[in-house]
Order: C-alpha cells, then sequence, then structure tokens
C-alpha cells in the first residue's frame, strides 16, 4: 500500500516534537545528563498517592460524569476563585480534561474555523501551533524579545490583529522563557480586547510556579472573564505529569460544546487521578510551597552559573526553565544541542523547538537535582572551553 496516499495531508505537515528529538537521542546514547524535559524531579507528594491507593481498594474505577467528578469541579472553582478572583460554576463551567494540552485542543477546536487566525506569541510551548493547524486555522505568530523579558506586548498586539482574528493565546507562565505577565503587562491588553469578538486561551499551568511575584491572571481584569478560556492542570506544581490531568474553565455556552468533543474524544478523565487531585487541592499547599523553594534555589543558581561562563541568561520569573543565549558560541540552537549531547552526553532543548524566534537559545530544564545541575554545567564550561580552543 502506498501510505502517502492514505494518509491525511494535514497529519503529514505536523513537525514531530523537538523535545522529543532530544529526549529519544539521549535516552538512546544512555549515559546522559538530561536537562531537556519539563518534568518535576519530585515524587508526587504522598497524601496524593495515598488518595489514589485508597481509592483503588474501594472499587471506583468506573467512568465520572464527562466533565469530571463535580467534587473535584468543585474543588477546582475554589481554587481559581481564591487566586483570582473570579468564580466558575462547577455546573457548566468546567471540564476535567486529560492534561492541560486537552484542554487547549478543545478551546481551538471548538472556537476555531478553516482560515480563523490565531495569534501566539513565541518562544512558546510546541503544541499551539500544530492544534491550530489541525483545526484549519492559521497560526499568527509574535516573536516576544529578550530585551522585554519575551513578554507580550500589547503595540505588538494590534499589529497582528486583523478582522480574522479569532484567538489569541497567552502562554504566561512561559515554557521556554520563564517569562511572567503581570497586572501592568496583561491591563493595555485586556483594553485592546475589550468590545471585541476575539477571545483568549490562558494557559496558567505554570501558575503555581512563580518567583516573587505572585501570579496574575487575566481573567482577573474587567469583562475579561466573559472572553477567556482559562486553562490549568496538575501536571507541574504537584509533580503529577504522568496522571494526566488538567481543566477547562470558560464561559458555560462555549464549555457546553466543548463538552461535546471530549464526550466523543475521551469521554472521561482518569478516574483515580481525579480523586486524587481533590486531595492535592485540599492538602498540598505546603508541598507547592517547599518544591517552589527549591525551584528558586536552583533557578539562581543556573542564571548565575550560565553567565559566569559565558553564555547571556535572562532571568526566569516563572516556571522551571532558563533560556541561555548561544549566540557567542558562533552555532545554531540545533547545532549547539547536538554537538553538546555528542560530545559531552548532556542533553537541552534547541530554542528553535519554540518557535523561530528561538533560534540563538537553548532551553534548560531545572526541574533536576542541584547535584545534577552542577554536573552539567561543569561539562557545559568544558564545552564552551573546547569550543573556543577550537577557533
Amino acid at each position: 500500500m502506498d501510505y502517502n496516499k492514505i494518509i491525511s495531508k494535514k497529519a503529514c505537515s505536523i513537525k514531530p516534537s523537538g523535545i522529543r528529538k532530544y529526549f529519544d537521542l539521549a535516552s538512546k546514547l544512555g549515559n546522559v545528563i538530561s536537562l531537556g524535559v519539563g518534568e518535576p524531579d519530585f515524587h508526587t507528594p504522598w497524601v496524593i498517592r495515598r488518595e489514589a491507593i485508597k481509592t483503588l481498594e474501594r472499587g471506583r474505577t468506573v467512568y465520572t460524569a464527562n466533565p469530571g467528578l463535580i467534587g473535584l469541579r468543585k474543588a477546582i472553582s475554589d481554587y481559581v476563585f481564591k487566586r483570582t478572583g473570579v468564580e466558575y460554576d462547577p455546573e457548566g463551567g468546567i471540564i476535567v480534561t486529560v492534561g492541560g494540552s486537552e484542554a487547549i485542543d478543545l478551546t481551538v477546536r471548538t472556537l476555531v474555523e478553516a482560515g480563523d487566525e490565531v495569534i501566539i506569541p513565541e518562544p512558546s510551548f510546541v503544541c499551539y501551533r500544530p492544534i491550530v493547524e489541525l483545526a484549519g486555522g492559521v497560526p499568527v505568530i509574535i516573536e516576544t524579545k529578550e530585551e522585554d523579558g519575551f513578554k507580550l506586548k500589547a503595540e505588538a498586539l494590534r499589529e497582528k490583529i486583523t478582522e480574522r482574528t479569532k484567538l489569541v493565546i497567552l502562554p504566561y507562565p512561559n515554557n521556554p522563557t520563564g517569562a511572567v505577565m503581570s497586572k501592568s503587562n496583561l491591563e493595555p491588553i485586556a483594553e485592546l480586547l475589550r468590545g471585541t469578538d476575539i477571545m483568549v486561551l490562558t494557559d496558567e499551568i505554570y501558575s503555581e510556579l512563580t518567583y516573587g511575584e505572585k501570579h496574575f491572571s487575566i481573567i482577573s481584569l474587567p469583562d475579561m472573564a466573559e472572553r477567556t478560556v482559562y486553562v490549568n492542570g496538575f501536571s507541574k506544581a504537584y509533580a503529577m505529569t504522568g496522571w494526566r490531568l488538567g481543566y477547562m474553565c470558560g464561559p458555560k455556552e462555549i464549555l457546553r460544546h466543548a463538552l461535546k468533543i471530549h464526550q466523543f474524544g475521551i469521554m472521561s478523565s482518569p478516574t483515580v487521578s481525579q480523586y486524587a487531585a481533590i486531595e492535592a487541592l485540599k492538602s498540598c499547599d505546603e508541598d507547592v510551597a517547599n518544591m517552589v523553594a527549591e525551584y528558586d534555589m536552583r533557578r539562581r543558581f543556573l542564571v548565575s552559573e550560565f553567565n559566569r561562563i559565558g553564555l547571556k541568561c535572562f532571568m526566569p520569573e516563572g516556571a522551571f526553565y532558563v533560556f541561555p543565549c548561544i549566540k557567542s558560541t558562533g552555532l545554531s540552537s540545533d547545532e549547539f544541542c547536538e554537538k553538546l549531547l555528542y560530545s559531552k552526553r548532556v542533553a537541552v532543548v534547541p530554542g528553535t523547538a519554540f518557535g523561530d524566534s528561538g533560534e540563538g537559545f537553548v532551553r534548560v530544564s531545572y526541574a533536576y537535582s542541584r547535584q545534577h545541575l552542577k554536573t552539567a554545567v561543569e561539562k557545559i564550561e568544558e564545552f564552551l572551553k573546547e569550543l573556543e580552543n577550537a577557533d
């Protein structure tokens, strides 16, 4: 059979994730220090795991309601209200999803039709552009700049808005840069969008992982909750990546249609994970605070060390990544990562995995132990000296 004639053109056009490429290479090589995957090195807190065990012991292994357990939706409603001041009705205003990624996909497929434009600030997470393309939408990219702290500027957004603009994605706190949008950053963007029919998708999966100023959500600004779908989840803050649980909150009329797609594509999110997530929201604020404190020490260490060895590094304000500039080496992002991997067995991700504007940068995750990071920096320093001597 000629599968090239059978597979859809859309599926063929999607490029594989640049993150997975280096993860897969590292796993094949063996004995690699990997700083590539954004996965907490902490165990899921014991109280969450214990609740999952109890759930299994009680035989709670059947489907839940399509939008999720009502107890979890109520807990999510309380959580979001405490942090944003916005109250979502557990009946109709919240859907529990398979990770934050499904919530992003549901939002895009519910709102975007063929030819609709979706504005995406980059560098940003790898899934936004392909999800938009699979929905028939047109990604419109805004390249954020290091000198602006990789924040989205209202004037840059204004220049990209057309009569076909349907959705703006706000990926903050940002993966891969660690950039954060403050209230003062978001206010002019909200002012620009008020009175239009343009929706916002705010991906706040890293909202608990900020350093210094607390995260501020655009839904907290006047008139913005009605035009925003809020996406969050449990993977990053609660070290629950493998539990595959996220959620979306938004206007009931939009979620009513998103739920239909969820029903036919997923049915319901994992039952055991949902019961465990209730316990996470109930009992784990201190665990999250302890993880954030540890991440903060790693963040400061890496930024200091990268600047010391000659790789200019922006101080991230959120998430658990640093985004050092490697332009001084004369190598492209891909060349840097490949040479580093094969010569020093250290894996990082090229900035171009997160958009063309990531060229000249690499993403380094600090969701690893301090000793792990220290050894990696030593090897990167050796690599830089060898490059310099080769010249």
